[in-house]
């Protein structure tokens, strides 16, 4: 018999997919749920910190593989993580299964679907994402950071709900202490994503070194894969631009606290992140991601107001006139973070509850 208290999250991939997961187990844990979390290896590396989540490892892999090797190593691995699958949900008897999108949570959500026990799935980019795709048809509901998301056949409107973001609850809590007007330099804070943006390493030195020379002074903070160190050290200490790196870390708002604004690629997780904490940002959407769902991300926020938006083939020369102009006027980043006022996920887990407490209950 399954138990109304017991909660699976499936999870995994980039941190993209694993933060709302966090987010939401820690909530849960709070409401007194008993919650699992699913997770594949890639997953793992993000959880390590937070000791206190029962997790469970599967095998996952992507289906969309056009080598015909690799295409047969990917079915027996999710071949593999059908039968973990099965292990865990047998033993679990969770009320209810959350996929946080991924195909990192297809083989929990299937396997759930086979044991007539209720899933969710949670969309939180502007495109359905192909496994959630997948899944739709036999999620009992979807959730959804926004009401526009493209891809949704008409005949499964009636499953959407639009939740907003989950996030983590520190960073829907989290209120902003820099003045964008107290210092005469400019802070920006670089972030690549989960993965960290090798072009990010490559390609702003030489922006920060035309800002230097045109008399903008810079303090940067910039997140890097830890190969990338040594390099970027010798490049900012070149220049003799104030700096200060950093590997992928946990604790992000240590850094929006000390920032006018940031650059960033724009998966979905982040940029909730920086739109919730209030930091102006510019989106350099990742120009390979799949159905291009980070540019259209990124002009979605920039229809609103909310972001900045130039195309990673552009950035030399469009980022350079940017800091230049809010170098000299830094109104811009006040408007923009009066303009990212107008949205809020302080409901999200508000509505999470009471959509899946109705599903338990039916």
């Amino acid at each position: 018999m399954r138990s109304s208290k017991k909660i699976l999250i499936a999870t995994g991939g980039t941190g993209g997919h694993v933060f709302p997961a966090i987010g939401l187990a820690n909530y849960f844990k709070k409401k007194e749920f008993y919650v699992e979390v699913a997770t594949d290896k890639r997953g793992l590396k993000f959880l390590q910190n937070f000791n206190d989540l029962k997790l469970k490892i599967i095998s996952s892999e992507t289906i969309f593989k056009k080598n015909p090797l690799s295409a047969l190593l990917s079915f027996i691995k999710i071949i593999t993580a059908f039968f973990q699958s099965l292990v865990i949900l047998l033993k679990l008897k969770p009320a209810i299964v959350f996929g946080m999108g991924g195909y990192s949570s297809f083989p929990i959500c299937i396997v759930a679907k086979i044991l007539r026990i209720p899933f969710i799935i949670y969309e939180n980019n502007l495109i359905l994402g192909r496994s959630n795709k997948f899944l739709l048809p036999f999620a009992s509901k979807i959730f959804v950071a926004y009401s526009e998301l493209e891809g949704l056949k008409k005949k499964y409107e009636f499953k959407k709900i639009e939740t907003g973001n989950i996030l983590r609850e520190e960073i829907i809590n989290f209120n902003p202490e820099k003045n964008i007007k107290d210092e005469d330099n400019i802070s920006i804070l670089i972030l690549g994503g989960s993965q960290a943006a090798k072009i990010f390493g490559e390609v702003l030195p030489e922006v920060f070194l035309e800002c230097k020379n045109n008399n903008i002074n810079l303090k940067i903070f910039q997140q890097c894969l830890p190969n990338q160190n040594d390099f970027l050290k010798k490049q900012y200490n070149s220049i003799n631009i104030d700096f200060e790196l950093f590997n992928f870390s946990n604790n992000i708002l240590d850094y929006f606290s000390k920032v006018d604004f940031a650059i960033s690629r724009s998966g979905s997780s982040m940029t909730a992140e920086l739109l919730n904490c209030r930091i102006p940002f510019v989106s350099v959407p990742f120009p390979y991601a799949a159905d291009d769902h980070q540019f259209k991300n990124a002009k979605y926020f920039e229809t609103k107001g909310y972001n900045f938006l130039i195309e990673e083939r552009k950035i030399h020369k469009k980022l350079f006139q940017l800091i230049k102009s809010i170098h000299e006027d830094k109104d811009l980043l006040t408007h923009m973070k009066s303009k990212q006022k107008n949205h809020s996920d302080k409901r999200v887990f508000e509505k999470v509850l009471k959509e899946m407490q109705e599903l338990i209950n039916d």
